[in-house]
């Protein structure tokens, strides 16, 4: 006869060293999500046949990790030589100021960016200068599209070079395959969502698959000093696609943005290991391909034979690169009910901001019955507060058809109460609208010469305290 075992007996043998079976995870391959037991369908994402097995949580703990000779010796910091981190230029002037100096043997890049914008166009450029000026051969693997259609595009481009290596390869062994026969100095994947390997489950494009593709390219670029690049997908949000964890993994990660309706685009840095993570690189993209823009701010500037009301200039920071912006308003009629208030390029809650401190704070502007639109020049988008001054002014010029000194620039960020208040890098602002010939500014109390000490050649600055000094500074301006 069984002898019943005692009520709490198992969880004294567990507490005595005992190790239980552990429990099986559950992981959905696509989201990441963690059910409490398999499912057909994740309730998190709602995708099917997603949910795998994942590696079973250990009970017990307390595994001894027994120390082994390190592969290299720790050595004094001044007896290590910086050599071979040094930058290599990529021949592309806006993509080595973004990078810090250009491609780090043995770095691995991020570059994001939604469909369409340019990133292949883009980095195949990078392959072709890097084949035709370097020592070492560069190598494009592509996931989604064949090598005839890179070679199509390569053509119209004009890159094509022996050195140029192309590859079309999903499967990450065929991959390293061409990495051993190649030998390249850069290496290329477009895109990492594309790649899988059979040593891990799931699916390509998942988070099991992404994780242990990035980790094992990240691994052979710096064993063997290759220059990486890794095209990554954006979600709707416009974060890369994929485990947080591929951002730490690499070294730089780039975002390429620009609207699909304008020439221009921005390459954002992130993060960067190797130089600034707030600079900002400008191209334009052609017929021909994608070419750099050292000196992008004429492209958000209209120039007019006469004044014209309902338009004013400022100068946006995009990273450390001063921009000349110019904000341009639409005071429609009146309309009953609510008016709508349309923005391009612009925070529409900025601007609604803007229109309620100007119906409070200025005289003979009527704005609470009148539909207004707002929009930047050049698909460039202006978000930052140190636009607010100009969108008032822009607005106010509308309204009162007043039209505004066409040398004239307005940087600063207006508050509930009316005032205007300090940006940062002032001078730097005032530096970029004097180098093309504005003779005007208003900028916040405490960012002129006289507080700076730094007066632009040519340009008389004033400071304004509020909005409405910054309306009288303005009109005299435009008497002038």
């Amino acid at each position: 006869m069984t002898r019943p075992v005692p009520r709490g007996a198992s969880s004294t043998r567990a507490r005595s060293g005992g190790a239980k079976e552990p429990r099986p995870n559950y992981q959905c391959d696509a989201c990441g999500h963690q059910p409490p037991k398999w499912v057909g369908r994740c309730p998190e994402c709602g995708e099917w046949g997603s949910v795998i097995e994942a590696a079973p949580s250990p009970v017990v703990s307390g595994k001894v990790v027994s120390s082994r000779l390190p592969a290299e010796p720790a050595r004094p910091i001044s007896q290590i030589s910086a050599a071979p981190a040094k930058a290599r230029s990529t021949h592309i002037p806006e993509l080595d100021r973004v990078l810090g100096g250009g491609m780090v043997p043995g770095a691995v890049v991020l570059l994001a960016g939604e469909p369409g914008v340019g990133k292949s166009t883009l980095l195949l450029d990078v392959a072709q200068r890097w084949a035709e000026a370097g020592e070492t051969p560069s190598l494009v693997v592509s996931g989604e599209e064949s090598v005839s259609q890179v070679r199509l595009r390569a053509e119209r481009m004009g890159a094509l070079h022996d050195k140029l290596y192309l590859a079309a390869e999903s499967d990450l062994g065929a991959v390293i395959g061409h990495l051993d026969a190649v030998k390249p100095g850069l290496l290329i994947v477009d895109s990492v969502q594309t790649i899988s390997t059979g040593t891990n489950d799931g699916v390509a494009g998942g988070v099991t698959q992404v994780r242990a593709v990035t980790a094992t390219l990240v691994s052979i670029a710096k064993e063997r000093g290759i220059a990486t690049v890794l095209v990554g997908h954006v979600t709707k949000d416009g974060n890369v696609a994929g485990p947080r964890v591929l951002e730490h993994l690499v070294d730089v990660v780039l975002h390429f943005e620009g609207d699909k309706h304008s020439s221009l685009r921005l390459v954002r840095g992130i993060k960067n290991r190797f130089g600034a993570a707030d600079e900002v690189g400008c191209f334009e993209m052609h017929e021909g391909g994608i070419s750099s823009l050292s000196d992008p701010s004429g492209l958000f500037l209209t120039r007019y034979a006469e004044p014209v009301p309902g338009t004013c200039v400022t100068v946006a920071m995009e990273g450390r690169r001063a921009l000349l912006t110019e904000v341009q308003a639409l005071i429609g009629g009146t309309v009953p009910g609510s008016p709508r208030r349309t923005v391009s390029g612009l925070d529409s809650a900025r601007l609604a901001m803007v229109l309620a401190v100007l119906q409070r704070r200025v005289e003979r502007l009527t704005l609470h019955d009148k539909e207004v639109f707002a929009a930047t020049v050049g698909g460039i988008r202006v978000t930052e507060p140190a636009a607010d001054l100009a969108m008032a002014l822009a607005v106010a010029s509308g309204g009162l058809n007043l039209a505004l000194q066409p040398t004239l620039a307005a940087i600063g960020e207006v508050g509930l109460t009316g005032e205007v208040r300090r940006v940062g890098a002032a001078p730097r602002r005032l530096a970029e609208a004097a180098r093309l010939g504005f003779k005007f500014a208003l900028v916040p109390p405490g960012c002129g010469p006289a507080s700076t000490g730094i007066t632009p050649e040519g340009m008389r600055v004033e400071e304004v305290g509020d909005l409405r000094s910054a309306l009288q500074w303005a009109a005299r301006f435009s008497a002038e």
